[in-house]
């Protein structure tokens, strides 16, 4: 060995850990724990059978909440229609046309009450005398904007019904996507193990 050449370095043992008892010598490192996965029994069905299950009974629900709104509508469309009302001419809104809908049905409504106001002097139903003659024509006009405004409401709970159906189609058809995705992991890590 030359003078110019450095002795030959021994590395340092590892220091023990801090909870480790003074005058032992570290051991070799434990081996990492195995990662539990969770196999589907054969013949078991995968887990997002489920999912795939609900999926459908959602869009089905949606479906038969669209038929059912759009029939009530229909059916109050065609009632209304076959009263042959016609919206008053001093109507602010739809005069002449027929009440075949929510918005001509409100608007006959709203004039109705304008006339039987006007009948009574500005006073209700309930604030006319019971001998007062103009009571039964205001009882009739309230009977009437009742009606109309029944078929409103109809109209409006057939277009909340098809609405949620809308949504229910959508949130299924999420799931579905969920599931595909769920469904593509699985696989992915049963390819990996």
């Amino acid at each position: 060995m030359s003078s110019d050449e450095s002795p030959p370095t021994v590395p340092e043992p590892p220091s023990p850990p801090p909870d480790a008892p003074l005058g032992e010598a570290p051991g070799p490192a434990a081996p990492p724990e195995p990662v539990a996965t969770t196999a589907v029994p054969a013949g078991a069905a995968p887990p997002t059978k489920s999912l795939t299950v609900l999926s459908w009974v959602v869009i089905a629900a949606g479906i038969i909440l669209i038929v059912a709104g759009a029939v009530t509508w229909f059916v109050v469309r065609d009632q209304l229609s076959d009263e042959q009302i016609t919206v008053s001419e001093d109507a602010d809104y739809f005069a002449g046309d027929e009440v075949d809908g929510p918005l001509t049905a409100y608007s006959q409504a709203d004039t109705i009450n304008h006339h039987a106001l006007e009948a009574s002097g500005g006073k209700t139903y309930a604030e006319l005398d019971q001998d007062d003659p103009v009571r039964e024509t205001v009882m009739t006009a309230s009977f009437l904007r009742a009606s109309l405004f029944t078929s409103v409401v109809s109209f409006g709970v057939a277009a909340f019904a098809a609405a949620v159906g809308v949504l229910m189609i959508i949130i299924g058809l999420a799931l579905l996507r969920i599931r595909r995705l769920l469904a593509a992991l699985s696989a992915g890590a049963a390819a990996v193990t």
